[in-house]
């Protein structure tokens, strides 16, 4: 979704040098065909610590890996540079849930994004006072660090687009791009804040008009999020749009009419961005349902269209580990945690060699949950609040005092499904099942269809002493989605074993 226009101003001789020679190279803008400045060497390095020891972890004993990712987190809050080059994610997976408000997505595939930063950069040294190129480089920098796992690039973003505002104040394609920075970085309030002031500017904004529904959903903010939803669709409908207007309808409960705009969206796509994009979210809403063979029809699409689609490559695992081939699972998640360990495919990897239990499995999957903890340190040295991914990992597989304190914290920001699940879970696994009920009672009162929800609130009802409303639960998530987890479904089925 970058810019319409490009407004770029002509600067004088001597002011032009001087921009070119501070506000380019402090904003980020290198030759580098990685997209990567010159002077981020040391969260580059940082970056690669990371993932050399994704790499090593499969081949080193924990101990040893134990100490190198306590080493880098102690070296990145130590005071990191900042200056330099992120599913769900549901990042995230995040992440966030729904996509990212940046670029467009036929922009999204590693190869066309830095080609485009790389050329960006170029442009810049040679115009440095382009407004326009500045928040789109921003933009460009935010989606490198969402697709590649690679949250130090999140200041240079920040730089880029404060550039871009000095150049020309309230400028909606930057206030846009700080709301998609705002998000990525999980900082869901000032996402909205800078979303409005963005559609102040230009009401027909498609990053701001996706930017805001984002956040109103990562807030907990549903009905407002259904609101925000149909208006962009009557101001700015396309594939941007239909994703998130389809997610919140999923939220919802209303799993027919998600489908139903997805596969709209998916046949009014033409680009190979927006094919893989549409495609992806269309194999994981049938995942969510259990139905794995169309969602590894979805992913095969989405993969023919751009073979490098990170969702899509853990959306085929995920569904491989559910109709039973496991080692093909392994096999992808490996590859997908060798490019990116990210949180969310650390664990589930770390699940999967758990679930196999040949012998060195128990020390690989020890070692991928050692991984998490380097990366939220990664991501918190660039501002990425990591409360939730601290929560879920550490809940299963690391701290429980931690994963409870991380949770509190996120839920004292925002309300919503996932932050109420999570909040549920941590007090459950410190023992504390009455407090937590009523959470894991709320991640499931609107009606999304989780399963790893209902195992959650079955688990919790069982600890209570509901004995009939947790069969209930547990019979539910199994319904829906009997390989929803490679750990969480076997305990799933022990637990109502037990209750009958």
């Amino acid at each position: 979704m970058s810019p319409r226009r490009n407004d770029s101003a002509t600067p004088d001789t001597a002011e032009g040098a001087a921009v070119t020679e501070a506000g380019a190279t402090e904003a980020g803008a290198t030759d580098s065909t990685s997209g990567t400045a010159s002077t981020s060497a040391p969260d580059d390095e940082r970056v690669a610590a990371v993932r050399r020891l994704s790499a090593s972890g499969r081949r080193r004993r924990a101990a040893h890996l134990a100490f190198c990712a306590t080493a880098l987190a102690v070296a990145l809050t130590a005071g990191a540079v900042v200056l330099g080059a992120v599913r769900d994610g549901d990042g995230g997976t995040s992440t966030v849930a729904s996509a990212s408000g940046g670029l467009a997505p036929q922009s999204l595939a590693r190869g066309d994004l830095d080609a485009s930063v790389t050329s960006l950069q170029a442009h810049l040294k040679a115009q440095p006072r382009d407004f326009s190129g500045w928040a789109t480089l921003g933009l460009a920098y935010v989606e490198q660090a969402r697709t590649q796992g690679d949250p130090s690039r999140y200041p240079q973003a920040e730089q880029a687009l404060d550039r871009s505002l000095e150049l020309r104040p309230g400028n909606d394609p930057a206030l846009a791009g700080r709301a998609a920075l705002a998000a990525a970085r999980h900082d869901f309030t000032g996402a909205l804040k800078y979303a409005d002031q963005a559609l102040k500017r230009n009401p027909y904004s498609e990053r701001a008009l996706s930017s805001r529904v984002d956040a109103l959903v990562e807030l907990g903010r549903y009905d407002d999020a259904s609101k925000a939803a149909d208006i962009a669709d009557s101001r700015r409908p396309g594939v941007p749009v239909f994703t998130r207007y389809a997610y919140v309808r999923e939220l919802r409960g209303d799993v027919k009419t998600a489908r139903r705009v997805l596969q709209q969206a998916l046949s009014t796509a033409t680009s190979r961005g927006d094919v893989a994009y549409v495609a992806t979210a269309l194999g994981q809403l049938s995942w969510n349902q259990g139905e794995y063979d169309t969602a590894l029809t979805y992913y095969a699409r989405a993969l023919g269209a751009d073979d490098t689609c990170l969702p899509a490559l853990e959306g085929r695992a995920r569904a491989q580990a559910a109709q039973g081939d496991r080692d093909a699972a392994i096999r992808g998640m490996e590859q997908i945690v060798d490019r990116y360990p990210l949180p969310q495919s650390l664990v589930e990897l770390g699940e999967l060699y758990e679930a196999r239990g040949r012998k060195g499995d128990a020390q690989k999957a020890r070692d991928q949950y050692s991984l998490v903890d380097a990366w939220v340190a990664l991501a918190r040295a660039n501002g990425v609040n990591a409360d939730l991914d601290t929560a879920l990992a550490a809940a299963d597989h690391g701290d429980r005092e931690a994963a409870l304190k991380a949770a509190r914290a996120e839920w004292a920001r925002r309300h919503t499904v996932h932050t109420a699940d999570a909040l549920a879970w941590a007090l459950h696994v410190n023992g504390r099942d009455k407090e937590a009920l009523p959470y894991a009672r709320q991640a499931t009162a609107t009606g999304y269809r989780n399963a790893s929800f209902l195992y959650h609130r079955g688990m919790i009802e069982r600890a209570t002493g509901h004995e009939k409303q947790a069969r209930a639960s547990l019979t539910s998530a199994l319904d829906l989605n009997p390989g929803f987890s490679p750990l969480g479904a076997r305990e799933a089925r022990k637990a109502l074993e037990a209750t009958q």
